[in-house]
This record gives structure tokens, C-alpha cells and sequence, in this order.
């Protein structure tokens, strides 16, 4: 059913493509940035997307009540001020007089009532509900059929109230969460979960607005009018063009037809000349890890002897430093750099498990055999092929390659299948492969950020890891006021998910991208996104 919804999108939009020119005339002349970040967007809807790329897209059209600046610093953003109660409990932000949608309509607190709201509801399937309303009064009840019991509320049209339930000292991050913008209640009720697909439909209140969706070609943004601070924003329109391939994405900005391209092919990554010696060749870390998904509602995965098996038989260091040529950073742990502990310097990472690595970055085929057996596959005898699941981009591919040769060290059969990005996401989350590759880039600088995927029903638990335990460390973390019992409870959580080998840590990410001197005034965070609403064009 999520395969034909897909389906029924994308001939949605390329219908109207062809009837209506994609939302009216064409984009005016004007000063214009075309970038590539990625193909087709699963979703462009806030509450469902799960994507880097669609969550860049997100921020020009959107803006939550707080935003997050070129230093990765909190400012206000629809908000223009906010203040939080001597208990940390209740957060009252002040919207922005005058507020607009991009039709030209009010904007009020109501309108973040009903989008908070509308990420609770079941109905919604949002994957980051628990994630980004988990903490917020009233979640439990609103996640099992009563969005009303969210304690979210607007006294009058400019004061927006959240109550918490659970203490949350990173709640101004999650105020800046993409899943949390708000959308117009009117153009969502009036055409249901096509809203997001038309540009006519697509009502928003970022820096700018749709203009143009042509599927397999590109979505233009055109300068939005009635933002509260479009006089800031150069552009007058922003295309990214959606391309799968790295090697026309390469063609692409060498032509000049882009300057800028995320999607960089690994064979030409020697040739290139890095940013700091006068290049334009950018290589940032992001917070976030490169690993498996293991489908473990598939019995031969359950035991975590054969986890752990697979676990040791791949040599992380080859794969970072060679298959990767050096972008990703071998990874020991799945709380990778970055990430701070509870006294906000000391990394996350250097405290997990006693100051030590969770296992080493090299191989060791050996054990892995004796697991295998152990298991009741010796030499691999028994166990089913391995359907390895993928989509076609960076290193990918030359990763499953590895994968295959690796498992087959242990008498193990892999298949890879390779998917388009568009179906790649859903194809993941409804369960349909064995193994998949996955990564997370942190969304804020928390480890619940990523340790919250693998609890019990969590939207975004693509594997459906599921362990009492790590569930009640989770929660401990979630309802402490005590900084440091919160902290220790997180790294319970890893210590069990990495013994059980729950998913694969792979690599530590770093983003790597080639961009143009001819763009000034953009940026990328830590979080992997980029930032091109105040981005000016030289020549």
C-alpha cells in the first residue's frame, strides 16, 4: 500500500505537471541558485519525512518557533522571544506580529496547536512523534487516538504554551525540529495527504515557497513574499535539481548547469582539490553514524550470536579509510564525535563503556566463524541468503560489494538489491529486506537522538529492536531531573544495544560536497543539513 501511495504521488504531480505548468507561470526572472541534494524526496510534508534531504528542503519552506544559526546557535524564528517556567516545565513562546502563510493568510498560535497536534495523532504515522512530542504533557494519551490530551495551547493568536510531562533540558533544540513547523490547517483537511505535492496546495512560511515540482527534474522555490524577514533573503528562486546519479550530478556542476552537488562520485574524490588549499571540495564532520539495519523479526537474525558473527567480520578500517577513501571515520561505538556527555564537554563517546571501545575496528574472522557455529550454522550451513538492501549513491554499493565478500568469508550467501531513493525509505520501514544499509545524522546534540530510534515502537526502528531493558534505561533518561543519573542511564541503553548488536555501526559520517565561489552567505550544520534562505549568487 506504501509502494502505491508512492506510486500515485508521483503521478499525482506529474499530472498536474502537465495540466496546470506546476502551480501557474513560470518562475520571474531574477537571481537564481540551483543545487543537487538528492532524487526525488520521499516526502516533503514535515510531520512524515525522515530524510537529510528532504529535511533541507524543509527549512527554506518552513520555519519553527526557534531556528538554529550558521553557528548552530538557538535564535528566534517564528517565535520572536519565549521564557520557560522555574520548574522547566511549561515554555511559552511569543510569536511575531503579523505572521503570514505564503497565500498571504495569518499565521496564529492555533496554527501550531493544530501541527504539534496533528504529529501526535496515530492517523498521521509521523515517524518522529515519539521523538519530538514524547516528552510533552499528555503524549501517551494523544499517540493512542486523543491528539487533544497534547498539552499544547494558545491562549490568544501570538502566545504558544507547551507543557511538558517529562523534564527536557533540550527542549529549545526541539522547538527548532523541522517535524515540528507548521502547516495550514485549511490546505491539509482540504486535500488530505496530497497537500503536499502541488505547489498551489503547498502552503508554508519559510524564507520561501514552491513554485515548480517537475518529479525526476527538479522543485523550484521561488522568494517568498509574506515572510517576516524576506527582506534578508537575495534569492529570487532556489531549484534543486533531483538527480540519483552521481556521475550526471557531477556533469551537472561541472557545466554549470548547478553549483553545488551533495552527491559526489567516489572515483573522482582523488582528483579533487579540498576547500582549505583553494579548492572546492568540502569535507565537514556531521554527528552521525553509517550502519545496518537487522531486520530482526526474521528468525535467523534473533540470536545474537549470529549479530555479533557478522559483526566481526567486517574490517571497519578498510571500510572507512579505503572503500570510503578517508570521508568516514571507522566506528567503534554508535554514539559517535560530537556528541557531549552531561557536563556538555567531554564527549559522550569517551565515557561509553568504561572509557573503551565497544569492539574493534578491525575484523576478526575467526571468532565470527566460532559465533556462526555456535549458532547452529557452522560454516554457514543452513542459514538463508541474505537480501542486502540499498540505495544508489555514495559509497553504497562498493560497501555491499565489500559485504558480500566479507559474509562470504563465513560460508554466507548476499544478495544486494539496489533501490531507487524514492522508495528506498518506505521499502525500509515496512520491513521488506534482511539487512539494510541505514545512517542517522543527530538532530540535536543529545545521544537520545539516536538512541530513541531503537525503542520499542519507535517510528523510525526500522530493525523493530526491541529490549525491556533498553526501554526502561530510555525512560529513566526521559523522567530524571538528575543530570547525571540521565546520562548514566543513556549509556546503559548503548552498553545493551551494542552487546546485543541490536544494528551494525559501521562509520562515523562526515558530509563531503562540491560547491561553487560563486555562492556566498551559505552554510552546513554539524546536523548535515545546508542552509541556502540568505545565500547570495556572484558572479
Amino acid at each position: 500500500m506504501k509502494k502505491f501511495f508512492a506510486l500515485a504521488l508521483v503521478c499525482v504531480m506529474a499530472l498536474a505537471a502537465l495540466l496546470t505548468g506546476c502551480g501557474g507561470a513560470p518562475a520571474a526572472a531574477g537571481k537564481q541558485l540551483a543545487v543537487q541534494i538528492g532524487p526525488n524526496p520521499e516526502t516533503v510534508d514535515p510531520a512524515l519525512n525522515s530524510t537529510i534531504d528532504g529535511a533541507t528542503m524543509l527549512l527554506h519552506a518552513f520555519e519553527t518557533l526557534l531556528t538554529i544559526d550558521e553557528n548552530n546557535e538557538i535564535q528566534p524564528g517564528q517565535a520572536e522571544s519565549w521564557e520557560v517556567s522555574e520548574d522547566g516545565m511549561t515554555w511559552t513562546f511569543h510569536l511575531r506580529q503579523g505572521l503570514k502563510w505564503s497565500d498571504g493568510n495569518d499565521l496564529t498560535a492555533d496554527d501550531f496547536v493544530y501541527s504539534w497536534k496533528r504529529v501526535a495523532d496515530p492517523n498521521t504515522a509521523a515517524p518522529y512523534s515519539d521523538t519530538a512530542l514524547g516528552m510533552v504533557k499528555g503524549f501517551d494519551e494523544a499517540i493512542k487516538g486523543n491528539p487533544d490530551a497534547l498539552g499544547v495551547s494558545a491562549p490568544d493568536a501570538s502566545t504558544f504554551v507547551v507543557e511538558l510531562g517529562q523534564p527536557c533540558t533540550y527542549f529549545e533544540k526541539i522547538a527548532a525540529f523541522v517535524t515540528l513547523s507548521p502547516v495550514q490547517q485549511a490546505s491539509v483537511e482540504a486535500n488530505g495527504e496530497a497537500w503536499s505535492v502541488e505547489p498551489a496546495t503547498y502552503i508554508s512560511n519559510g524564507p520561501f515557497r514552491m513554485k515548480e515540482w517537475t518529479p525526476s527534474s527538479h522543485i523550484t522555490f521561488e522568494k517568498n513574499p509574506y515572510y517576516w524577514n524576506a527582506a534578508a533573503v537575495k534569492l529570487d528562486n532556489l531549484k534543486f535539481v533531483l538527480m540519483e546519479d552521481s556521475t550526471a550530478a557531477y556533469t551537472a556542476y561541472q557545466t554549470g548547469e548547478v553549483l553545488f552537488i551533495k552527491d559526489v562520485p567516489t572515483e573522482e574524490i582523488p582528483s579533487l582539490t579540498k576547500a582549505e588549499n583553494g579548492g572546492d571540495f568540502y569535507v565537514k564532520p556531521i554527528m552521525g553514524t553509517y550502519y545496518l539495519n537487522i531486520n530482526l523479526e526474521h528468525e535467523q537474525f534473533q540470536d545474537a550470536r549470529v549479530r555479533k558473527a557478522l559483526s566481526l567480520a567486517i574490517d571497519r578500517d578498510h571500510v572507512a579509510e579505503v572503500l570510503m577513501q578517508g570521508t568516514y571515520t571507522a566506528a567503534a561505538n554508535l554514539i559517535g564525535p560530537g556528541i557531549t556527555d552531561a557536563d556538555g564537554s567531554t564527549l559522550f563517546m569517551d565515557k561509553a563503556n568504561g572509557g573503551q571501545p565497544y569492539m574493534s575496528t578491525s575484523a576478526d574472522l575467526e571468532q565470527a566463524k566460532a559465533l556462526l557455529a555456535e549458532a547452529g550454522y557452522p560454516g554457514g550451513a543452513g542459514f538463508p541468503a541474505i537480501q542486502y538492501v540499498i540505495n544508489d549513491s555514495g559509497y553504497h554499493k562498493v560497501v555491499a560489494e565489500y559485504l558480500q565478500q566479507a559474509w562470504g568469508e563465513l560460508g554466507l550467501t548476499v544478495n544486494v538489491e539496489v533501490v531507487e531513493w524514492s522508495s528506498f525509505t518506505p521499502q525500509r520501514r515496512a520491513g521488506d529486506y534482511d539487512i539494510a544499509r541505514n545512517g542517522w545524522s543527530f538532530d540535536y546534540n543529545d545521544p537520545s537522538s539516536m538512541l530513541e530510534l531503537f525503542a520499542t515502537g519507535n517510528g523510525n526502528n526500522d530493525g523493530k529492536y526491541s529490549n525491556p531493558e533498553y526501554d526502561a534505561a530510555l525512560e529513566t533518561a526521559r523522567t530524571t531531573h538528575d543530570v547525571e543519573e540521565r546520562f548514566a542511564a543513556l549509556h546503559t541503553a548503548e552498553d545493551i544495544i551494542m552487546n546485543e548488536m541490536g544494528m551494525l555501526p559501521i562509520a562515523y559520517y562526515n558530509d563531503f560536497w562540491l560547491q561553487s565561489s560563486k555562492i556566498t552567505g551559505s552554510w552546513h550544520s554539524p546536523y548535515g543539513y545546508y542552509y541556502f534562505m540568505f545565500a547570495d549568487v556572484t558572479e
